[in-house]
């Protein structure tokens, strides 16, 4: 017996959570795939599959055939972060489906107009029928394949069914407006979808697409410069190993350990901590964190797919494939609801007509039938906002949340979390604005200074402005956040230039610094 191999897929052009249930339902029909899930939020498939009965080309045509297509590459085109309207068509321009729905929208817009101009019905319902056929395509494909792969009815089928009766009982606006609304709402979701995607990707910008090399081991010299030139590189390209130079205020690009040099870096992009952390030595560095103070030489421990962001990145997105309980609820539901309503639509169609001798059609003014309501009922059945109300909102949040530096380990604890009455937070600082502020002054034996309580009082006194000016002329030349607070407290007190700059400073390790004032 073969050992079961897996498969990793990028997907593309799954615009609702049904989506993913039809491409596990009709992946998994396959003759030797053991298991298959689909990850809606990040796009992605796994299949674990026997290579002895299925190879990874029949997966692809199984994707295909059911209307969705597999990326070849593993990212996606630079996010576009224009939002409105204006967004949203650049958006539509990118994919054929999405153009179709533009389309069929401006038909049904032009097609209205012809109609309150008196232009000949057959022009009008011409008009009316290409926006049907430019929204309905894509839509009823996807339906057909359904029933066809996946022996399903979907909310495809059922919107296919709604357009073509009403283009049947002569109902051609109605219809066109049904396809169109229809795809449209389709292509707003996966917009949604899409910029919320792409949120997630674009964590990858806290860390440099490029790093400076200095040297790379021994045993892979043969084509790289002389020892100690700097040449730029792709961070990509760096193995493990490496060494590269991150200067003061550049973004470290790479996971590593410092070889060399002495910094401050600040980490809350990656740990949340509010207050940079000293590096010497021997500590180990994450890619995406920020170096403050000093140039440091870091030694790449881990490549680029496998640093602490990647890790990151990789959580988010499965935390987003983690259904909330409203969720499964939710696509149970739907599993069933769109067959009970074809069928409760077949019933209203036929039912009064044979048992109570009502029209069954009856195109004349007044009343059109019950073929007519049947055909209403699977149009205003449609449980798309249902179905789609719950992921849109669940990864919405998520990503939301890891844009701003907080990591929720799926949908179930985000909708636990709407239950909390009381929160405790820790005490390590992290939910601060991570910008330090000398708040009180206070030095032993000055007028200020209370020997009962231990304290400075709120009254300010010669002695404590000499300390802050002191102070001030110490760290004047320092980018230490502590240092930038005592000198903007200096300066809003007027006491910046009572000192020159302090000369031989020297910063002392974990007790702060010395310097000599004049």
């Amino acid at each position: 017996m073969s050992i079961p191999q897996q498969l990793t897929l990028n997907l593309e052009g799954m615009d609702c959570a049904d989506c993913a249930v039809k491409l596990e339902t009709g992946v998994g029909r396959l003759r030797g795939v053991e298991s298959c899930a689909v990850n809606f939020a990040a796009a992605r498939m796994q299949v674990v599959y026997d290579a002895a009965l299925v190879d990874p080309g029949t997966i692809v045509g199984r994707i295909r055939d059911l209307g969705y297509d597999v990326a070849t590459h593993d990212r996606s085109p630079a996010p576009d972060r224009a939002g409105g309207v204006s967004g949203l068509l650049r958006f539509m321009r990118r994919r054929r489906h999405d153009t179709m729905t533009l389309v069929a929208g401006l038909l049904t817009g032009l097609a209205f107009a012809l109609d309150l101009l008196r232009l000949p019905a057959s022009l009008v319902h011409a008009t009316y029928g290409a926006a049907i056929l430019a929204g309905g395509y894509y839509v009823a494909q996807k339906g057909i394949r359904g029933v066809w792969i996946n022996r399903a009815l979907d909310i495809n089928f059922l919107m296919s069914i709604a357009a073509v009766g009403a283009v049947f009982i002569g109902a051609w606006e109605e219809g066109a407006l049904v396809m169109f609304l229809f795809s449209l709402g389709e292509t707003l979701e996966s917009y949604t979808m899409d910029r919320a995607r792409n949120s997630i990707r674009s964590l990858m910008d806290l860390a440099p697409a490029e790093a400076t090399l200095l040297s790379r081991p021994a045993e892979e010299q043969e084509h790289q410069a002389a020892p100690g030139s700097e040449r730029r590189v792709p961070v990509d390209e760096l193995r493990v190993g490496d060494v590269i130079l991150v200067r003061p205020g550049e973004r470290i690009p790479m996971d590593g350990r410092v070889v060399q040099g002495q910094s401050a870096v600040n980490q809350a992009p990656i740990t949340g901590e509010s207050m940079p952390v000293s590096k010497a030595v021997g500590d180990e560095v994450f890619a995406g964190t920020i170096n403050q103070s000093g140039a440091l030489e870091i030694e790449v421990t881990h490549r680029v797919e496998d640093n602490a962001l990647s890790r990151i990145i990789h959580m988010v997105e499965e935390a987003q494939a983690q259904r909330a309980p409203t969720q499964r609820w939710v696509d149970t539901f739907a599993r069933y609801y769109t067959p009970a309503v074809v069928a409760l639509a077949v019933l209203l169609a036929t039912v009064p007509p044979l048992l109570l001798d009502q029209p069954f059609w009856e195109p004349a003014s007044g009343p059109h039938g019950w073929l007519y309501r049947a055909l209403a009922l699977l149009v205003i059945a449609c449980p798309c906002a249902l179905v789609i109300s719950t992921p849109v909102s669940i990864v919405s949040a998520i990503s939301n949340a890891a844009r701003n530096g907080v990591l929720v380990k799926g949908g179930a604890y985000l909708e636990a979390a709407g239950a909390l009455k009381v929160i405790a937070f820790d005490k390590t600082g992290t939910l601060t604005r991570g910008q330090p502020a000398v708040s009180q002054v206070q030095c032993a034996d000055a007028c200020c200074f209370d020997e009962r309580t231990q304290q400075g009082s709120d009254i300010r006194c010669g002695d404590c402005d000499d300390v802050l000016a002191l102070a001030a002329a110490v760290e004047s030349r320092s980018e230490h956040p502590l240092a930038r607070a005592i000198t903007q407290a200096a300066a809003t007190g007027g006491l910046s230039g009572v000192y020159q700059a302090a000369e031989d400073v020297t910063a002392l390790a974990g007790r702060g610094v010395r310097g000599r004032v004049n």
